[in-house]
């Protein structure tokens, strides 16, 4: 692979840049710079920096893993940066696919620069033998205009507004709308009559069941059970007709996850509904917050095995998990999260405890075969 491109568009380069070493990037003028077009364009977009990583979860992030290999790219224009893209190519499953992303400087765009850099790396992922290429783009709930027409989700459920940039870019470019999520938010504190109530439903179906919980680093006595649920969480959510693979969790797969997390201040909590009459862990969700946004805690995984479905452990572990937030990280002021249209069980619980709408995701795919 070449580390620098020139292209039809005179005077722009696409260059691959160094992730650094340190997490504070102090000596990576490159990577600070490609970090600063994320944030300008969280600012720009949303207006706060609640759904951005930070410099050191960025740095932590890029290096890539044994699991996956991942590219960062600075796009220059007669020197100026202008613009950033990103590959991440899947090592231990799914190793036909490749990640894309590509980000414009606001006062740039429309001149084919996203063109030239998404040209690089379809380049680079064509080289590696990938032949499906993935992309996702979220946008706050405000583009979705009444009476809007829409891009329905060529597999899944729902749509994005036709006539977006990103939406133009990705049409223009061959990607398929396969499935679009919906971005939710919770005001906290959760009011305790609610979860109550809730609690009360649900633990009428749970009969059989018991609630544990930990902060951070999974006990090692259930790292082993834990890793084979998290296993499902690739395969039993939907995913349209993204056609991904499962993924092989190992307790050594949890454990990387887990301190790549503490490493770039990144607290998590867990809660988990165990079987008690096997043993076998049922169900599981999984929060985190970063002290750098302290109001947001973000939601990451939710999921019931099947076997296990139809006894309300989602809202039970859901529940117990918010009751712990409070006691963690007072300062959190709501709760975000991410669930697929068609994921309507999923989305019916987080309405019952009161979630909003508050954003979208498009999931784009482009198959070469």
């Amino acid at each position: 692979m070449s580390s620098s491109n020139f292209h039809a568009l005179a005077g722009l380069s696409v260059e691959r840049i160094p992730v650094p070493s340190s997490t504070d990037a102090s000596g990576a003028p490159d990577f600070r710079a490609f970090h600063d077009l994320d944030v300008a364009h969280h600012m720009d977009l949303w207006g706060n920096l609640d759904r951005c990583s930070t410099l050191a979860e960025a740095v932590l992030f890029w290096r890539g893993n044994e699991y996956e290999e991942r590219h960062v790219f600075l796009a220059r224009l007669d020197g100026t940066v202008v613009g950033r893209g990103t590959l991440t190519l899947p090592l231990s499953e799914n190793t036909t696919t490749a990640g894309v992303d590509v980000l414009v400087d606001a006062g740039c765009r429309r001149r084919g620069i996203g063109s030239e850099i998404l040209l690089v790396l379809e380049g680079v992922a064509r080289e590696r033998g990938r032949t499906s290429f993935d992309g996702f783009c979220a946008e706050p709930l405000g583009l979705l205009i009444p009476g809007g027409e829409l891009l329905e989700a060529k597999s899944g459920t729902g749509g994005v507004p036709l006539d977006t940039v990103s939406t133009r870019f990705a049409v223009h470019h061959g990607y398929s709308l396969e499935q679009v999520e919906t971005n939710s938010t919770l005001a906290l504190p959760v009011g305790e009559r609610l979860l109550q109530d809730l609690e009360a439903q649900a633990t009428q179906r749970a009969a059989g069941y018991s609630l544990i919980g930990w902060q951070d680093r999974c006990p090692d006595e259930l790292v082993d059970v834990f890793a084979k649920l998290k296993s499902l969480m690739s395969t039993e959510v939907p995913i349209a007709g993204l056609g991904w693979e499962g993924e092989e969790w190992d307790a050594d797969r949890v454990r990387l996850e887990e301190s790549t997390w503490l490493a770039g201040g990144i607290a998590s909590t867990v809660s988990v509904a165990r079987h008690d009459a096997t043993g076998d862990l049922a169900a599981y969700t999984t929060l985190t917050h970063r002290d750098a946004t302290p109001g947001m805690v973000y939601q990451e995984d939710t999921l019931v095995a099947p076997g296990h479905r139809g006894h309300s452990l989602g809202m039970l572990v859901k529940i117990a998990n918010l009751r712990r937030v409070q006691e963690l990280w007072p300062a959190a002021t709501s709760v975000m999260t991410w669930n697929a249209n068609e994921n309507r069980h999923m989305l019916a619980i987080n309405i019952a405890l009161g979630f909003k709408p508050s954003g979208y995701d498009g999931e784009w795919q482009k198959r070469l075969e």
